[in-house]
């Protein structure tokens, strides 16, 4: 099922049942508690302070969670560079080296898109093989034998892009792990959010139809906020999830 059409269920959901909840409130109520406004400056008081702090902690955490997500994006693109890079620094040295090089890069971008990514986005620890593919290319690279100038020059700066292939993928691998919200968090949000809507709920002397408006209309608002940041919690899954593109482009590349 779409996320837009699962964010829009729970959105309406929420907003309709927190219309029911106002709606049978205020008929519960007698002629002049509803009518009575002497609550609401009070209400109104507490409600900017609980709401103003929920607002902040919501706009941390989605600011947080958009850096991870783009961050993430970065990296895999960064990560796919160097390999490119590699291959092409392969080129310019000895043919065994060479081959072996350019099998290694293929295996790795393979590994990374067809195993890796699915394991990321489940939210599970990258594939082993990456890693020893790795290791097996600085193996290859720091092994090769060369005597020009210009073939040493190639050799270092395959050995400099690998260890930016390292550096990106151990940042690709961190957004996995740190990118979810804790649950002490998620609890905080939750607390607040209910905080934030009941609290429209004690004010008086508006008409009912209004009522249920505001009280749906912010229901609507945080679930939606919430939603957003469910989704954005793994950055390589959900409705934002950065895909393996930049290694799927590397392998048509080098083909």
């Amino acid at each position: 099922m779409s996320v837009f059409i699962v964010g829009l269920s729970c959105v309406a959901g929420a907003a309709a049942i927190m219309a029911a909840i106002t709606y049978f409130l205020r008929k519960s109520k007698s002629p002049d508690e509803v009518e009575g406004s002497e609550n609401n400056t009070l209400s109104g008081q507490v409600f900017g302070i609980v709401g103003g702090l929920h607002a902040v902690l919501i706009a941390f955490i989605l600011i947080g969670l958009l850096d991870n997500a783009n961050s993430a994006s970065d990296e895999s693109y960064r990560e796919a560079d160097g390999l490119i890079a590699v291959d092409w620094a392969a080129k310019s040295l000895p043919a065994d080296a060479r081959v072996k090089m350019q099998q290694l890069t293929r295996a790795y971008a393979t590994t990374v898109s067809e195993k890796e990514w699915p394991r990321m986005a489940d939210g599970d620890k990258a594939e082993k093989l990456g890693w020893t593919q790795l290791e097996q290319l600085s193996t290859v690279v720091s092994g090769v034998e060369v005597s020009e100038d210009w073939q040493k020059s190639r050799q270092q700066e395959a050995t400099e892009k690998l260890w930016d292939v390292y550096e990106a993928r151990q940042e690709r691998l961190n957004a996995v792990n740190n990118g979810g919200v804790s649950p002490v968090i998620w609890f905080a949000l939750a607390l607040g959010t209910l905080l934030t809507v009941g609290l429209p709920l004690l004010f008086g002397g508006t008409k009912l139809r209004t009522h249920i408006i505001v009280v749906s209309t912010l229901t609507a608002t945080l679930t939606l906020l919430l939603f957003a940041i469910y989704q954005l919690q793994n950055p390589f899954t959900g409705g934002a999830a950065v895909g393996p593109d930049a290694f799927q482009s590397v392998l048509e590349r080098l083909k």
